[in-house]
């Protein structure tokens, strides 16, 4: 997580919504991105999907079973689709997202929604006030 807040740091410097996205396979980084949808003009550049992409470069293959992926916010309902279909095992998050949040704080797509076939363990709160805090500063920055 603390290489996800890095990369999330690497978002802010670009003056995108700091988030910083890592994914692991055997305690080795296969993937990592940070949010970058207003630099490239693609309303899907979040961190996640950067992550996820790389990844598939890697290992040639959209399937990444085996894996876990670090982010520093809750993955939105867009990412949390992309997480299953990709077949990611597990998703630690730092910070819960009160707004869109889809792994329990505003929708249940990771991991309980059933109607998917194929479940994802999800677990928040890893270095949450660290990545809070980097989130509250963005904004607080952008406000003034």
């Amino acid at each position: 997580m603390r290489h996800a807040l890095s990369l999330a740091g690497r978002a802010a410097g670009e003056d995108e919504v700091p988030v910083g996205a890592v994914l692991v396979r055997d305690d080795g980084i296969i993937g990592e991105g940070w949010n970058r949808p207003i630099g490239l003009h693609d309303p899907s550049a979040h961190a996640e999907i950067q992550a996820l992409r790389a990844a598939g470069e890697r290992e040639r293959n959209y399937r990444l079973p085996g894996t876990t992926l670090y982010v520093t916010l809750e993955p939105c309902p867009m990412c949390a689709g992309a997480i299953v279909h990709a077949r990611i095992a597990r998703v630690v998050f730092a910070a819960s997202d009160p707004r869109g949040g889809a792994a329990g704080s505003v929708f249940d797509l990771l991991p309980s929604d059933v109607r998917f076939n194929h479940r994802v363990e999800a677990t928040g709160g890893l270095l949450a006030d660290e990545a809070g805090e980097m989130l509250r500063e963005f904004f607080r920055d952008r406000r003034r």
